[in-house]
């Protein structure tokens, strides 16, 4: 059991500015390095300029927020007090997807107006953020928030473009590609939800996005409208809902059809979510970076032990197309028995039951071909859990009665699904259902959502969360590629844990790739697939791939049963966005590096200079000699390791690799 730890809170001083500060007074606050530099200054507006060191990489931020029936920011006059703090954490996470121990070292700044409102400001040596508090007495209704980032030089944005044809285009999956454009050519009519990605040449890269996602809408971007700052982002967010119907169908669900023109009611003692600049002089900091989680809220849970999550099998995708069964395959007892007999076989933890086992709209409702009561006992027996998919329209109306049930099936995570928004109604569904499920000590994972941006700090049963575009579109697309997938750890994993769901078995290359349904492949190598669950942050591991194809490959899935999905420590050694990314992680005295690449063969030379001395055996899964015509082709074999080795593993078109290296005894 893991509790947030705090050392060393060093309060450097306290500002007190008795007179009325000028337009053209400043502030100035430093990362603890010194290499990333922040100037704050008010004309009418809040704003800020962002240095690494002696270069601008953000020209100007521009912060306000504007209520109903309270004054806005930039009515409060200038600052009158000024707060200046120097904070040296470690923060010891109960879920550790990158690391245990999480150091959590800061400069800030704590600017007071006399209206009520403060606005804080936050340096660490790989970001920038600030926040609005507001400290009025009643409730307040929020209009609208400026959130404004103008960037020097020529700027290229990666983001998710969203379809300009949709009604409500806020209301959608979080579920896209990056796209790769010019901050001067994207269209004004551009939508965007964050994270995004902004590279500028000869100049640190930047990823904005936001914390602590709390009573508020989430931030989407466009492009600003200002003259004066041409090359910028602006905030954008969606309205609060003044109609809401349901959508009824196979997978029903809440949308809505008519917004109001407010934003969000609050409290008038309010944190707003934090924004953030996560920044990387060198773009492989990027999927080690966890600055969202330290940002966000601390657990509201005081005790985590109960928190295990880990791998396992769900047959989405795969549409239980299994074969050589003495059975019909299905949504039955016997299909989920033969499920279960292979997570027991090779150490996966879970069986996921997903949609059908169940009326979608009445999870009371078990089908008949499912005997739970022998299905569960049976799992008990062998070891391995019972996990079940919701529709969330269905668990929100019946979740106080059914949490129970799935305790008395020994059901400890469920995943609900098709939310598809992020407006403020939206983003407390995430809370109230999170809370209901720890109360009954179930783990939960949201799909068709928005990504964590924090979440699963506050909330540590919440072990991961889709918002991403992973193996299902496999099934109807050809959009999940290698390239697209060396985009993730860069972007959107920057917000928080992904599920991905990788594992598939048939394997394609960039000519040879189909979307068949009932015979899923994935573009790229089967090596890719297995380095996956080295390179991706998720406590929650799934394998789709097919079962009965899977037993005729003991080697490669004793291996890919024994990977970790909480790890002690995470070190990046090579990446960059779009192209590759090298990740090694330890758990225990045992590490796991992983690797892919985009369509580019490429080469990487593992040194084992990471390691500490002693011996060590290798055992390597990598791309086979024919992997770039038959991408299922692989090799695993092991070898005797130490901190002096080195290591060449070739990684074909779309490939990948995984090594376990362990330390042996004295």
């Amino acid at each position: 059991m893991f509790y947030p730890l705090r050392f060393a809170i060093l309060v450097m001083g306290l500002v007190i500015a008795p007179k009325l500060q000028a337009a053209t007074d400043s502030l100035k606050l430093a990362a603890p390095s010194g290499n990333i530099r922040v100037k704050i200054w008010q004309e009418k507006q809040l704003h800020f300029t962002v240095w690494y060191r002696e270069q601008v990489i953000l020209q100007k931020g521009t912060v306000d927020i504007m209520p109903v029936d309270k004054p806005a920011l930039s009515a409060s006059g200038p600052w009158r007090r000024v707060e200046n703090h120097e904070v040296k954490d470690t923060i010891v996470s109960p879920v550790p997807e990158k690391r245990i121990r999480i150091p959590d070292h800061y400069r800030q700044l704590i600017l007071n107006f006399r209206s009520g409102y403060k606005v804080v400001f936050r340096a660490y040596d790989d970001g920038v953020a600030y926040r609005i508090i507001s400290g009025f007495a009643d409730s307040m209704v929020i209009r609208q928030e400026t959130a404004i980032f103008s960037f020097p030089g020529k700027p290229v944005t990666i983001l998710p473009l969203l379809p300009e044809s949709a009604a409500d285009r806020f209301q959608q999956s979080f579920e896209d590609t990056y796209s790769v454009v010019g901050l001067d050519t994207l269209a004004s009519t551009a939508l965007t939800y964050s994270p995004v990605m902004i590279r500028n040449a000869g100049l640190p890269t930047i990823v904005l996005t936001e914390s602590d996602l709390e009573h508020y809408p989430g931030m989407f971007l466009t492009r600003g409208n200002a003259p004066a700052d041409p090359l910028s982002l602006q905030a954008v967010f969606a309205a609060y809902p003044e109609k809401v119907i349901i959508d009824s169908g196979e997978f029903s669900q809440k949308k809505v059809t008519a917004r109001t023109g407010f934003l969000a009611r609050t409290t008038g003692s309010n944190s707003f979510p934090w924004r953030i600049m996560a920044i990387a002089v060198d773009e492989k900091e990027l999927p080690g970076n966890d600055i969202v989680y330290r940002l966000a809220s601390p657990s509201r849970l005081t005790e985590t032990s109960w928190i295990r999550p880990g791998n396992i099998t769900d047959e989405w995708i795969i549409d239980l197309n299994l074969y050589h069964l003495p059975f019909k395959a299905g949504r039955n007892t016997e299909t989920y028995k033969y499920y279960v007999d292979f997570a027991a076989r090779f150490g996966i933890d879970r069986v996921m039951l997903d949609a059908g086992w169940s009326d979608n709209n009445d999870l009371f409702k078990v089908i008949p071909q499912i005997n739970m009561d022998s299905l569960t006992a049976y799992a008990r027996e062998k070891g391995v859990k019972i996990a079940l998919w919701t529709l969330a329209l269905t668990l929100d109306r019946q979740l106080d009665s059914i949490l129970p049930v799935f305790r008395k099936w020994g059901v400890d995570f469920i995943m609900t699904d098709f939310i598809n928004r992020d407006d403020q109604v939206a983003v407390d569904f995430h809370h109230r259902i999170a809370k209901a499920c720890a109360g009954q000590k179930i783990m939960i994972m949201f799909h068709g959502s928005f990504p964590p941006k924090g979440f699963n700090r506050t909330w540590p049963n919440a072990v991961a969360r889709e918002g991403v575009l992973g193996s299902e579109y496999n099934i109807w697309s050809d959009r999940v590629t290698p390239e697209h997938d060396t985009w993730l750890p860069f972007v959107r994993m920057v917000a928080g844990p992904l599920d991905y769901e990788p594992g598939l078995l048939n394997n394609a290359s960039r000519k040879s790739f189909r979307a068949i349904e009932g015979f899923v492949m994935s573009a790229g190598t089967r090596c890719h697939q297995l380095a996956m669950y080295g390179v991706y942050d998720s406590p929650i591991q799934f394998f789709v791939g097919n079962p009965s194809q899977a037993i005729t490959e003991p080697a490669f899935m004793e291996l890919l049963g024994e990977i970790p999905t909480l790890w002690d420590e995470t070190r990046i050694l090579a990446g960059r966005a779009g192209e590759h990314l090298v990740t090694a992680r330890r758990k225990g005295n045992t590490w796991y590096v992983a690797g892919i690449t985009n369509w580019s063969p490429r080469i990487f030379v593992l040194e084992g200079d990471f390691l500490e001395a002693g011996n060590y055996q290798a055992t390597i899964c990598r791309d086979g000699l024919n992997a770039e015509k038959y991408p299922a082709d692989y090799s695993i074999g092991r070898q005797a390791f130490s901190n002096t080795s080195r290591l060449e593993l070739a990684m074909a078109a779309g490939g990948g690799f995984l090594v376990k290296i362990e330390k042996l005894a004295d």
